[in-house]
């Protein structure tokens, strides 16, 4: 327990100061929305890294203070469970929300798509590559049997984190609204020993998205936003 909190401060204390003042305010739906005093993501940690050093300094990993919160408590979990396991998140939204193209989501600073965990040749967990070559990872595809080249979904590692993402929101009170993951895989998904659990608690994309979600999750937190007008309109994810 004293090594599980001491890897705790040491994530959390890669946030920005202001991750924690508590001030970020949400505002409409991930679809039509924006945010008042989002945060970045940090660049990496003992276990996870950033899609891209590019784009995270162009601005595009900024969540709300509450989902920066929840990102370091999981992946601080996922550490002790898992230490050799990578973790790649993705986009995240601009530092006030709004349009972020070309997601139809991202909006008010509560999505967060994060790269599918992966397995190489040797079975070793690795980063997914990002490169600027592929739009930073978003147009890989992975085959039928979760396959891409060398490189083979981990979907324990997958389930694992969904697990610590919801267990890590439920004790900051809050949840996850959303999930989308390709639906050919979710009973691969399922099929882990968390996959009971996930099949239980969590909300999964049934229909089909406007693009296939195989070589990253999306995952959309609830946390409670404000009313707005004026927000920019769009259709969901």
């Amino acid at each position: 327990m004293h090594k599980l909190t001491c890897l705790i401060a040491v994530v959390l204390a890669s946030l920005p100061a202001q991750a924690f003042a508590a001030d970020s305010q949400c505002f409409g739906t991930v679809s039509k929305g924006r945010i008042e005093g989002s945060v970045k993501l940090p660049a990496s940690g003992p276990n996870f890294t950033a899609y891209s050093t590019l784009a995270a300094t162009a601005g595009r990993t900024h969540t709300h203070a509450k989902v920066a919160e929840i990102m370091a408590a999981s992946y601080s979990a996922l550490h002790i469970a898992s230490p050799d396991t990578i973790y790649v998140y993705g986009e995240t939204g601009w530092p006030s929300g709004g349009r972020f193209r070309p997601h139809r989501t991202h909006q008010n600073g509560l999505s967060v798509d994060f790269f599918v965990p992966v397995r190489d040749a040797q079975g070793k967990s690795v980063p997914l590559p990002t490169s600027l070559t592929s739009r930073f990872g978003y147009d890989l595809e992975f085959d039928a049997d979760a396959k891409y080249g060398e490189y083979s979904i981990d979907f324990p590692a997958l389930a694992e984190h969904l697990y610590q993402l919801h267990v890590a929101a439920k004790a900051r009170g809050a949840g996850i609204a959303l999930i989308i993951l390709d639906a050919p895989f979710l009973p691969r998904l399922f099929a882990t020993p968390r996959g009971a659990y996930l099949k239980a608690n969590l909300n999964f994309m049934k229909g089909k998205p406007w693009i296939r979600h195989d070589e990253h999750y999306h995952v959309d937190f609830a946390v409670p936003c404000k009313s707005d007008a004026g927000a920019s309109s769009a259709s969901l994810k």
